[in-house]
């Protein structure tokens, strides 16, 4: 993060030990949004989209994204959970928080920090294609598709990454390095 006033750049670290390696880094996740945001703005100009934010791991990727398109868009929050205290989804999907905007004849992108096994995706795709949206796409910074089950379209994607369990950019393990400026490699603690 860079501190105010002297251009310097100082990236957050984790505890020592924690972090294996660094994945994807600040500068080129920066890049990458901006790249999918001028894709969003161009395929979406005149039509104002909603983006939905799937909370908590979303929250930092959906900000810089809206804040880098050329259109207007309206944002609103779902949370939802597939994983227990663990690091692999139980299977079962619980809806924690829903849209507070009808999302009926709107245009509508799912903004996810990652997807996994695709299992919550379907979940959520089927769920909102039941409040008959004018369209439904994802956008999705991580695509882990070696874990894959449930394909599902992803329009616009960030990057694909290896089956490896990855902290930062709003990611975490145990509410841990959300707040890390890069995706890294975490060790798991046994």
């Amino acid at each position: 993060m860079e501190e105010p006033g002297t251009g310097n750049r100082e990236p957050r670290s984790a505890p020592e030990g924690e972090i294996a390696e660094i994945l994807i880094s600040a500068e080129a996740i920066q890049a990458r949004v901006r790249e999918l945001a001028a894709a969003i703005s161009r395929d979406y100009a005149g039509k104002d989209p909603l983006l939905v934010g799937i909370l908590r791991g979303a929250a930092f990727f959906l900000a810089d994204l809206a804040r880098a398109l050329t259109i207007p868009a309206a944002i609103d929050f779902m949370a939802i959970s597939s994983y227990g205290a663990g690091s692999t989804t139980s299977g079962v999907v619980r809806i924690i928080k829903d849209l507070e905007e009808s999302i009926t004849n709107r245009h509508v992108i799912i903004v996810e920090d990652i997807v996994d096994t695709g299992l919550t995706l379907g979940y959520l795709l089927s769920l909102l294609r039941r409040r008959e949206p004018a369209s439904l796409e994802v956008c999705a910074l991580l695509d882990k598709v070696p874990r894959r089950i449930e394909h599902h379209r992803i329009a616009y994607c960030g990057f694909q990454i290896p089956d490896k369990f990855v902290v930062g950019y709003g990611l975490d393990y145990h509410q841990r390095h959300r707040t890390l400026p890069y995706v890294a490699v975490v060790r798991l603690s046994a």
